[in-house]
């Protein structure tokens, strides 16, 4: 299946148009064993419900590992690159969370997504602007949301706003 093109915001004001449209779906990805221990290698969390699969099998509710819920957090910024794109600007910083929950596991083997609903853009100055987008990760056929956020983005463009 081919990628569509990102949908691209070239200034605060068509960042402005597009709240309230339909959420931007992101390219899905598989969180699969290698990458979930890897994340457990270098964040030295090594909790065996992420990185042991037989015990996984054995005591696990999911029967099987599941990744750690920063692990699918620290995606957004790949999944956000999928699907959004802001040309000219000269910087597009994380700003944070207001919320974020875990409401149900990612599977290791899982193919994962999110969805991204543009729900407030404040200008703060000329040519800048904090961006909050409501995101929903989903995991392919499962019956809920896995993780639910409300993230702030802040853009500068370059020079301020086009002409």
């Amino acid at each position: 299946m081919a990628s569509r093109p990102p949908v691209s915001f070239d200034s605060v004001q068509a960042l402005m148009r597009f709240v309230g449209k339909p959420a931007i779906v992101s390219e899905s990805i598989v969180v699969d064993q290698e990458m979930i221990d890897r994340f457990g290698q270098v964040t030295r969390d090594n909790q065996w419900i992420h990185m042991d699969p037989a015990r996984a099998r054995a005591e696990s509710p999911y029967g099987q590992t599941i990744a750690h819920g920063f692990l699918v957090l620290s995606l957004l910024t790949y999944w956000q690159a999928s699907c959004v794109a802001f040309p000219g600007a000269a910087m597009a910083l994380n700003y944070g969370f207001d919320k974020i929950r875990f409401t149900a596991p990612v599977p290791s083997g899982a193919h994962v997504s999110a969805r991204f609903a543009l729900v407030d853009v404040k200008e703060t100055r000329p040519g800048e602007a904090r961006c909050s987008w409501d995101v929903t990760v989903e995991v392919e056929g499962a019956p809920r949301p896995s993780v639910h956020a409300a993230w702030q983005i802040m853009v500068r463009y370059e020079g301020g706003e086009p002409a």
